[in-house]
């Protein structure tokens, strides 16, 4: 059971050390109810990414930017989620897995990469087939130029013609000018939204693959399944995708009528902080929520994790120690009748001359290797069963198409406790039997001989 648990804890551990998550932080913008009146909510733009990149501790910031796209190779054509990455991004332990080729050399490369999943969906064996192919982007994007133009003229029909429909000397009853005015703008909305919506232009752009990267993602960690140089993704990036968190996140800070193409007024749902190995985390989440920002830090949730897996392995331990209680019982009753039936020779031990110390000394080391014994052959069967178990758990996993992982580990920590405790509660289990063997007159275990 304590493997269990312990090969849980080493596995969510390596994940963690492995996608850097350790020295990772993600920044948000506050929320309306983290907000308060006094205090002007800040824009987590350009300018707070340059604030946030010099808290000491933090190596670089960097910010999330994903963008619907349609990536076409060959004659197949898939709908994805690019992200747009600084070159020195890719340095990062969470963007260093390269399964074959090679990251983009510079921010303005005409390069991508894309991730294992990709490989799959369009069919390619291995991840090197990928590598040097010309993939197109493409992008439908849409702006309020659009739905602006759609209130002027929609469907061939301008102001001018919706004018002419008014009857201006009408206009002087209150009834009428309502319910002119009701009409108006309701059809300007529907105008303005059909022309928003409906009306993207197709931006495309014929990019090299230039590596194939491990796919990551978790509940707060994401990552695009194609990976753009910054500056290249710039033209892509010129105008609203209709994902309904970039409109939102252009809404709350007040920049949805900006210019789109102008970096210094765009604003970003997530920035990801990577942090120094030996920076704390407290202090450096101080001063992201001291610029007026949310911020969620990995090595935090870590340390919560470990602490729930600390309850769960003394939960476990609970359980075995109804086994080791039965043990000791077994261990007790066993030496008892070893001493009833080996009295006389413990009162020859005493007639030769061994003292009260040295029988109770025999007879602890011998249930302490009674436990030593037992607690060998209980690792031993316990690492047996674990293997079976593991070997039926991967089987189970691949048939669900689920990644195969090990479930169960037996640290050398856990291998020293064990034989540590199984010894000492053999020893504790023996003391009242040895005492008693200890206590024995001679004269009367020989008197029957």
């Amino acid at each position: 059971m304590l493997s269990f648990g312990a090969g849980n804890q080493q596995y969510i551990t390596k994940q963690f050390e492995e996608l850097g998550l350790l020295t990772t932080m993600q920044v948000y913008p506050k929320t309306k109810s983290d907000k308060t009146d006094s205090v002007k909510a800040a824009v987590l733009d350009k300018s707070a990414i340059e604030k946030l990149s010099l808290i000491p501790g933090v190596n670089l910031a960097y910010s999330y930017e994903a963008i619907s796209v349609t990536a076409k190779l060959g004659d197949s054509t898939i709908s994805a989620k690019a992200q747009t990455l600084p070159e020195a991004v890719l340095r990062t332990k969470l963007f260093s897995r390269i399964l074959a080729g090679k990251p983009f050399s510079s921010d303005t490369t005409r390069q991508v990469l894309v991730n294992e999943e990709l490989v799959k969906s369009w069919g390619f064996k291995g991840p090197d087939s990928l590598v040097g192919r010309s993939i197109v982007i493409s992008v439908r994007v849409t702006s309020f130029d659009s739905g602006l133009a759609h209130i002027v003229k929609d469907k061939g029909e301008t102001v001018r013609d919706r004018l002419k429909r008014i009857s201006f000397d009408s206009l002087w009853y209150r009834d009428y000018r309502s319910r002119v005015i009701t009409n108006e703008l309701s059809s300007a909305a529907q105008r303005f939204i059909n022309g928003f919506l409906n009306c993207r232009e197709e931006i495309s752009d014929t990019l090299t693959i230039c590596g194939v990267i491990e796919k990551r993602e978790s509940h707060q960690l994401k990552t695009g399944s194609i990976i753009i140089p910054q500056a290249t993704a710039a033209r892509f990036t010129n105008g609203f995708s209709g994902d309904p968190t970039e409109l939102l996140a252009a809404i709350n800070s007040g920049t949805i009528f900006s210019n789109k193409a102008d970096a210094a007024n765009k604003s970003y749902p997530m920035v990801t902080l990577d942090l120094d190995p030996r920076a704390l985390h407290k202090t450096v989440r101080d001063s992201v929520e001291a610029l007026g920002f949310r911020a969620f830090s990995f090595a935090e949730q870590f340390d919560e994790i470990r602490k729930f897996f600390v309850y769960f392995d003394l939960a476990l331990g609970l359980i075995g120690l109804i086994a080791l209680i039965t043990a000791s019982l077994g261990i007790v009753n066993t030496m008892v009748m070893s001493i009833l039936e080996r009295k006389r020779e413990i009162g020859v031990l005493k007639s030769l001359g061994a003292d009260e110390r040295e029988i109770r000394f025999l007879f602890l080391a011998e249930s302490g290797m009674i436990g030593l014994l037992g607690s060998l052959f209980g690792i031993t069967f316990g690492w047996l069963i674990t293997r079976v178990a593991s070997a039926i758990a991967k089987m189970v996993m691949v048939k669900q198409d689920i990644p195969a992982t090990e479930l169960f580990a037996i640290p050398i920590w856990l291998i020293l406790i064990a034989l540590a405790i199984g010894v000492g509660v053999s020893l504790l289990a023996g003391f009242y039997p040895a005492s008693r063997a200890a206590h024995i007159d001679p004269i009367e275990a020989l008197r029957n001989e």
